[in-house]
């Protein structure tokens, strides 16, 4: 069970699905970030899955329910949306999923809040916030948005924005609470050797998944396994 809510983040509502009733309040919170084209309603499984832990997942701008903006789509921004659901559901410390570019969102959330953020886990991306080409968009929403029916998954207007306003980020940080970092070890995945190499200079809790039967797509073959490290990592802090 949850409730579908929205919250207004200075003139962008922005929807957020809460398991508030029935949760086991003695846990802390998870919160979801999804990845660049995802919405609330695709990690309803995963709120599942942690019951009958809290769990707030968010749709960012231009993504499911949230509003499309005509701009306002950098990296501060997205962590804006963050910041105004995690105060809308009066959250305590709480531990931060996110998966492929959610991850920048939610590592430079979890830099400017340390101590809101209890762990964290990222899902097959590397530690930066990367800039798109300008050939990105139109060939994402041509040969992928449209032909996959995911328009309303994330709007056209918000891809653009996310190219034009898009710079390259390093992040740069030292993460005292744990990290969970999940790759795949097929093509496809984001996170080379070289960047858990870069997460273990910043975190000095780490733990590393792997998945033998995925690339960048966690939520595929390997599901089922990857939900239970999620459930397992979290549990084991509280």
């Amino acid at each position: 069970m949850y409730v579908s809510k929205h919250v207004k983040n200075g003139e962008i509502a922005i929807h957020y699905l809460d398991s508030l009733h029935g949760s086991d309040h003695a846990k802390s919170t998870l919160v979801v970030c999804p990845g660049l084209s995802e919405t609330a309603d695709e990690y309803i499984d995963l709120l599942e899955a942690v019951q009958p832990r809290r769990s707030v997942i968010l749709s960012f701008r231009g993504r499911g329910e949230s509003e499309t903006p005509s701009f306002g789509y950098n990296l501060e921004e997205h962590i804006s949306d963050i910041e105004a659901v995690v105060q809308d559901a009066g959250l305590g410390p709480f531990h931060l999923f996110s998966y492929s570019r959610g991850v920048s969102y939610a590592l430079g959330y979890a830099l400017k809040h340390k101590s809101k953020v209890k762990s964290i886990m990222v899902g097959d991306y590397p530690p930066e916030h990367r800039a798109m080409d300008k050939e990105w968009p139109e060939d994402y929403i041509d040969n992928y948005l449209i032909p996959s029916n995911r328009t309303q998954q994330i709007r056209p207007d918000a891809v653009r924005g996310i190219q034009k306003e898009s710079r390259q980020i390093d992040i740069k940080g030292n993460f005292d609470m744990p990290v969970l970092v999940a790759r795949g070890l097929l093509e496809g995945s984001l996170v080379a050797d070289s960047d858990l190499e870069r997460y273990k200079s910043m975190c000095s809790k780490l733990t590393v998944k792997e998945y033998a039967a995925s690339g960048h797509a966690l939520k595929g073959q390997d599901k089922e396994t990857f939900y239970k490290d999620i459930v397992a990592f979290i549990d084991s802090i509280d």
